[in-house]
């Protein structure tokens, strides 16, 4: 695997122009976010005592592989002092750093405490208060506008208006997981399991809450499907999932009946979010339109 992060700081770009960081739990396709010039700052898989860098120095395949098997892994958050070596190189462009939600990680807390360190530019970073890809459409909303020569408030803005309108709603394929990170008690885990029962969860104000229980996960997907078009219109849809390609094109196809197929985007889960969802998750990260 590249010992490097996975957008490099040695890309041309001008003083002025605005960078953008965010951290590995945004889930941003590695094209999209080198095309867009998106530092992705990675958390640390943690299997007992070896530690690996997300994204970098252990591939999805290997993950699921260990977790499979067995093995259960914990995360680690981004430390200021990483934060504000990214920060410095980066300098003198302003930075806009937009994170996972801050009651799930210690990460946002690292880049308001390494942006106070830094006095060679500008740094704003932004708790998403969303997880996963909703975090990932900030980066890549901001990466867009800066791209086209927005000024730091300008993408500021922007990035601070999605925050309230990030939709995401995620069916499990399995309790296990969580219950082994120990998000559930192990008698709700053993009573999902006995009814073959899939729990639809959603994300708001960084809280992750239950939505409603559903007998399959065909019937699972159709109502992640419903949900969308209950919540619709959205600015930006994407389809996320971990190891599920196949529910993940049949979801895509429902949200196209309503959307723009050709604009919906497919993500890959990492490991930072695998730890805790386990593999056949899937779910909708969407950006509400304005008003929505």
């Amino acid at each position: 695997m590249a010992s490097r992060l996975r957008s490099p700081l040695n890309r041309r770009f001008t003083t002025e122009q605005v960078r953008i960081v965010t951290d590995s739990t945004a889930d941003i396709p590695e094209e999209l976010a080198r095309e867009l010039g998106i530092v992705v700052v990675p958390l640390r898989i943690n299997f007992g005592n070896q530690t690996y860098r997300d994204g970098i120095e252990i591939s999805k395949a290997e993950f699921y592989r260990r977790l499979k098997n067995g093995e259960q892994p914990t995360t680690t958050a981004v430390t200021a002092a990483e934060f504000e070596a990214i920060y410095r190189g980066l300098a003198p462009a302003p930075i806009v750093s937009v994170h996972v939600s801050s009651t799930m990680s210690a990460t946002y807390g690292a880049a308001v405490l390494a942006s106070r360190s830094v006095t060679e530019t500008r740094v704003i970073p932004f708790d998403s208060h969303s997880v996963t890809f909703c975090t990932g459409w900030l980066a890549v909303v901001a990466a867009r506008a800066a791209q086209s020569g927005a000024t730091v408030d300008e993408v500021a803005r922007l990035v601070e208006e999605r925050i309230p309108r990030l939709r995401l709603v995620a069916v499990l394929s399995t309790l296990e997981y969580a219950r082994r990170g120990g998000r559930i008690g192990g008698a709700s885990a053993f009573l999902g399991s006995l009814l073959n029962i899939k729990p639809l969860i959603t994300v708001r104000d960084g809280q992750v809450l239950a939505l409603e229980k559903v007998r399959t996960f065909g019937r699972a997907v159709q109502r992640l499907a419903e949900i969308a078009e209950e919540m619709a219109p959205f600015e930006y849809l994407a389809v996320a999932h971990a190891q599920n390609e196949e529910a993940a094109l049949g979801l895509t196809n429902l949200l196209s009946t309503r959307y723009p197929r050709e604009q919906i985007l497919t993500v890959d889960l990492g490991p930072t979010m695998g730890t805790h969802t386990g593999p056949g998750v899937i779910a909708f990260c969407g950006v509400a339109g304005a008003g929505g």
